[in-house]
Protein backbone atom coordinates (compact mmCIF):
# COMPACT_ATOMS: atom_id res chain seq x y z
CA UNK A 1 0.00 0.00 0.00
CA UNK A 2 2.69 2.36 1.10
CA UNK A 3 4.74 2.04 -2.32
CA UNK A 4 1.29 2.51 -4.16
CA UNK A 5 0.51 5.69 -2.00
CA UNK A 6 3.75 7.39 -3.11
CA UNK A 7 2.89 6.80 -6.80
CA UNK A 8 0.90 9.88 -8.64
CA UNK A 9 -2.49 7.52 -9.25
CA UNK A 10 -1.93 6.50 -5.15
CA UNK A 11 -2.01 9.99 -4.07
CA UNK A 12 1.58 11.07 -4.17
CA UNK A 13 2.00 11.06 -0.98
CA UNK A 14 3.39 8.71 2.03
CA UNK A 15 0.87 6.77 4.27
CA UNK A 16 0.79 8.63 7.65
CA UNK A 17 2.49 6.66 10.75
CA UNK A 18 -0.88 6.02 12.20
CA UNK A 19 -2.07 4.19 9.30
CA UNK A 20 0.50 1.72 8.44
CA UNK A 21 0.74 1.11 12.52
CA UNK A 22 -2.95 0.69 12.26
CA UNK A 23 -4.12 -0.85 9.26
CA UNK A 24 -3.99 -4.87 9.34
CA UNK A 25 -5.13 -4.98 13.11
CA UNK A 26 -8.21 -2.58 12.27
CA UNK A 27 -9.20 -4.60 9.09
CA UNK A 28 -8.99 -7.74 11.22
CA UNK A 29 -11.41 -6.91 13.51
CA UNK A 30 -14.12 -6.01 10.68
CA UNK A 31 -15.69 -9.34 8.83
CA UNK A 32 -16.61 -7.34 6.30
CA UNK A 33 -13.44 -6.88 4.83
CA UNK A 34 -10.87 -8.87 3.57
CA UNK A 35 -7.12 -8.86 1.60
CA UNK A 36 -5.53 -11.08 -1.11
CA UNK A 37 -1.97 -10.93 -1.39
CA UNK A 38 0.38 -12.27 -4.11
CA UNK A 39 3.80 -13.20 -2.93
CA UNK A 40 7.25 -13.81 -4.49
CA UNK A 41 9.25 -16.10 -1.71
CA UNK A 42 8.30 -13.84 1.03
CA UNK A 43 8.30 -10.33 -0.79
CA UNK A 44 4.11 -9.66 -0.94
CA UNK A 45 4.18 -7.91 -4.21
CA UNK A 46 0.22 -7.65 -5.42
CA UNK A 47 -2.81 -6.66 -2.75
CA UNK A 48 -6.49 -6.52 -3.14
CA UNK A 49 -8.60 -5.19 0.04
CA UNK A 50 -12.21 -5.52 -0.46
CA UNK A 51 -15.12 -5.08 1.47
CA UNK A 52 -18.62 -6.04 1.25
CA UNK A 53 -21.82 -4.17 0.66
CA UNK A 54 -24.95 -4.47 -0.12
CA UNK A 55 -27.23 -3.67 -3.10
CA UNK A 56 -30.69 -2.41 -2.75
CA UNK A 57 -31.81 -2.77 -6.29
CA UNK A 58 -30.78 -6.37 -6.11
CA UNK A 59 -31.35 -7.24 -2.52
CA UNK A 60 -28.35 -9.00 -2.66
CA UNK A 61 -24.32 -8.49 -1.40
CA UNK A 62 -21.93 -6.83 -3.49
CA UNK A 63 -17.98 -6.81 -3.34
CA UNK A 64 -16.02 -3.60 -3.69
CA UNK A 65 -12.27 -3.77 -4.83
CA UNK A 66 -11.17 -0.65 -2.50
CA UNK A 67 -7.66 -1.47 -3.26
CA UNK A 68 -5.93 -3.32 -5.85
CA UNK A 69 -2.22 -2.76 -6.08
CA UNK A 70 0.85 -4.18 -8.21
CA UNK A 71 3.92 -3.20 -7.26
CA UNK A 72 6.23 -1.58 -9.97
CA UNK A 73 8.48 -3.97 -10.57
CA UNK A 74 5.91 -7.03 -11.26
CA UNK A 75 3.91 -4.74 -13.67
CA UNK A 76 2.70 -7.02 -16.74
CA UNK A 77 2.84 -10.19 -15.29
CA UNK A 78 -0.49 -11.01 -15.12
CA UNK A 79 -0.97 -10.28 -11.24
CA UNK A 80 -4.00 -7.84 -11.37
CA UNK A 81 -5.73 -10.60 -13.92
CA UNK A 82 -4.84 -13.17 -11.50
CA UNK A 83 -6.36 -10.78 -8.39
CA UNK A 84 -9.53 -10.13 -10.23
CA UNK A 85 -10.21 -13.51 -11.02
CA UNK A 86 -9.38 -14.39 -6.90
CA UNK A 87 -11.37 -11.71 -6.32
CA UNK A 88 -14.48 -13.04 -8.69
CA UNK A 89 -14.74 -16.89 -7.19
CA UNK A 90 -14.85 -14.63 -4.02
CA UNK A 91 -17.53 -12.59 -5.00
CA UNK A 92 -19.57 -15.88 -6.75
CA UNK A 93 -18.85 -18.09 -3.34
CA UNK A 94 -20.33 -15.10 -0.82
CA UNK A 95 -23.63 -14.73 -2.83
CA UNK A 96 -22.36 -11.54 -4.14
CA UNK A 97 -24.52 -9.86 -7.27
CA UNK A 98 -21.89 -8.04 -8.10
CA UNK A 99 -17.97 -6.60 -8.13
CA UNK A 100 -17.37 -2.69 -7.71
CA UNK A 101 -14.30 -0.42 -8.29
CA UNK A 102 -13.02 3.08 -8.73
CA UNK A 103 -10.25 3.72 -10.80
CA UNK A 104 -8.70 7.02 -11.61
CA UNK A 105 -9.58 8.46 -15.18
CA UNK A 106 -5.98 9.21 -16.25
CA UNK A 107 -4.78 5.45 -15.00
CA UNK A 108 -5.38 3.95 -18.48
CA UNK A 109 -3.29 0.37 -17.41
CA UNK A 110 -5.78 0.08 -14.40
CA UNK A 111 -8.61 0.48 -16.81
CA UNK A 112 -7.40 -1.03 -19.16
CA UNK A 113 -6.90 -4.26 -16.78
CA UNK A 114 -10.58 -3.98 -15.80
CA UNK A 115 -11.80 -4.00 -19.04
CA UNK A 116 -9.72 -6.93 -20.02
CA UNK A 117 -11.38 -8.81 -16.85
CA UNK A 118 -14.79 -7.58 -17.75
CA UNK A 119 -15.54 -4.65 -15.98
CA UNK A 120 -17.37 -1.53 -17.04
CA UNK A 121 -18.23 1.71 -16.36
CA UNK A 122 -21.66 1.86 -14.28
CA UNK A 123 -24.50 3.25 -16.37
CA UNK A 124 -28.69 2.41 -15.73
CA UNK A 125 -29.31 4.16 -18.79
CA UNK A 126 -27.26 6.04 -21.83
CA UNK A 127 -29.16 9.24 -21.42
CA UNK A 128 -28.94 9.14 -17.68
CA UNK A 129 -25.12 9.10 -17.98
CA UNK A 130 -22.38 7.04 -15.34
CA UNK A 131 -21.88 6.96 -12.41
CA UNK A 132 -19.50 9.02 -11.12
CA UNK A 133 -17.74 8.50 -7.62
CA UNK A 134 -18.06 11.36 -5.51
CA UNK A 135 -16.51 11.96 -2.01
CA UNK A 136 -17.02 14.11 1.28
CA UNK A 137 -13.53 13.79 3.41
CA UNK A 138 -14.67 14.05 7.45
Amino acid sequence: MQHYAQEPTGGGEALPTAVITNLVSTMAKLDYVFSLLIFSGEQPVALANCVLGFSTFKCAPLLNIHDLVVHCEWRGCGLSQMLLRAIEQQAVQRGCCKVTLEVLEGNTVARNAYLKAGFAPYQLRPETGSAMFWQKLL
